[in-house]
């Protein structure tokens, strides 16, 4: 089973970019926001990326503004403010919906694959974190206040 794989998205420069380019790495894949209290997280998911992609982690960040407006700016904008204000050399998208009738496919599966409190697939604020194993399935969910410091553990078990 292909699983996450399976899925393609526009990068943010706008050329189709399959999942399948990262077979067999693992993936944290985390819906972003420029201005939101959580942004600062950049700066975490940045330095996992520099510490463990070596080892073959790859960090996906997707942009979305369903939350509060906090992703105002067209993709030339958030490619910008990630690389002036937090360096961000990971992997970016074009902005997506995670929620609702227009939830990018990718993102429609892996809230199904990990459900969060309670059973509710809904994703409810940025920086919703989920780390997919080198098989392409959907490992764990974090929610907004997890530090992406605080998934390295969760990582390195990941990566083997």
């Amino acid at each position: 089973m292909r699983g996450v794989f399976e899925f393609a998205a526009l990068d943010i420069n706008g050329h189709e970019q399959p999942l399948a380019d990262w077979a067999g790495s693992v993936l944290l894949i985390v819906n972003v926001a420029s201005q939101c209290g959580f942004t600062p997280q950049y700066g975490g998911l940045e330095l996992l990326w520099q510490q463990y992609r070596d080892r073959g982690l790859v960090v996906l960040g997707f942009p979305c503004d369903q939350f509060g407006h906090q992703e105002p700016g067209d993709e030339a904008q958030i490619r910008a403010f990630c690389s002036l204000n937090y360096a961000v050399t990971f992997p970016m998208f074009a902005k997506v919906e995670v929620n609702g009738p227009n939830a990018h496919p990718l993102w429609q599966r892996l809230k199904h694959d990990r459900p969060g409190v309670f059973g509710t697939e809904r994703i409810k604020w940025n920086f919703t974190k989920f780390l997919v194993g080198r098989n392409g399935q959907v490992l764990r969910r974090y929610g907004s206040r997890n530090a992406p410091a605080s998934l390295a553990r969760d990582i390195e078990d990941a990566l083997g």
